[in-house]
């Protein structure tokens, strides 16, 4: 099932106009919210995000977080699912193909869920990185449908056989083509400010939270690519990927080549948050928390 406009219909219910906006322009906004134990992950600030989003795009959501939420929860349980996520888009909707926003337009939201398993491995053992020049667009911060440049600069991960692309803007490290990106040095926590250049993801905004709480200095500035490949630690920040030790950028080791202290002790606290929303789970190294 998933959720069209108001309505739960059979996923082969469902179509795109060819003159959705969304579809055309990329003129449209998205959220993916994790699911746990059957329960959606730090929902109300997702959708907190959606409207930020449609605010900067002047797009007009159907309905109000509150109903949303409600919504969403009845489509994972509709689903059954226990461990996955939901992807949610909203689209300005069809009309006449025009670059200028349409007099008329109806907004269009469709919402579905996919299991997913937790990436285990990669939380455990790290991952390898690699560099990538940050083409994108100057509003980073809008969660739009516009993401050919992150795309590009995956798949060039990928083809390197790596698991993200770090993206560098004339020299200074932005954030991951689909993830925001974190170092470690001296014991400081740095990562880049949420400004127009980076997502303000809420996996990066539970790390900040989960910083402080600990005692863990936190500077939020920018900094180049000398002092991320010299880091002694990095990791990066996501919905999908959580908080992923990396242990390789271009080739070249950071710090030991392993998961560091600061990052194995912020994916507990991690853990600590889901087992408060969602229920008791698993942790990363296998212990219940």
């Amino acid at each position: 099932m998933i959720l069209w406009n108001d309505r739960l219909i059979p996923r082969s219910e469902a179509s795109v106009d060819i003159e959705d906006r969304g579809y055309q322009f990329g003129d449209g906004i998205y959220e993916v919210i994790r699911v746990y134990g059957g329960k959606p992950f730090y929902l109300a600030e997702h959708l907190e995000r959606l409207e930020k989003s449609a605010r900067a795009i002047r797009l007009p959501l159907p309905w109000d977080s509150g109903l949303l939420a409600e919504k969403l929860n009845q489509l994972v349980e509709a689903n059954r699912l226990v461990e996955g996520t939901i992807y949610l888009q909203v689209t300005r909707g069809p009309a006449p193909r025009n670059h200028a926003f349409p007099e008329k337009a109806e907004p269009v939201l469709v919402a579905y869920t996919t299991e997913v398993p937790r990436p285990e491995a990669m939380l455990k053992e790290g991952i390898r990185t690699c560099t990538h020049k940050d083409i994108r667009w100057l509003r980073c911060d809008i969660k739009s449908l516009n993401l050919l440049g992150a795309v590009l600069a995956k798949q060039e991960a990928v083809e390197k056989g790596c698991k993200e692309a770090i993206l560098v803007r004339d020299g200074t490290v932005t954030e991951g083509s689909s993830s925001n990106v974190f170092i470690v040095r001296e014991g400081t926590l740095y990562t880049h400010p949420a400004d127009n250049l980076i997502l303000h993801g809420i996996t990066r905004a539970i790390v900040l939270k989960c910083a402080g709480e600990a005692g863990i200095p936190v500077k939020e500035e920018a900094f180049s690519v000398d002092a991320l490949h010299d880091a002694d630690e990095v990791f990066i920040t996501g919905t999908m990927v959580e908080v992923c030790p990396v242990t390789h950028v271009d080739d070249r080791k950071i710090g030991s080549g392993v998961p560091g202290p600061v990052t194995r002790r912020l994916q507990q606290a991690f853990d600590e948050q889901i087992a408060r929303q969602c229920g008791a789970r698993d942790g990363i190294m296998g212990e219940r928390r």
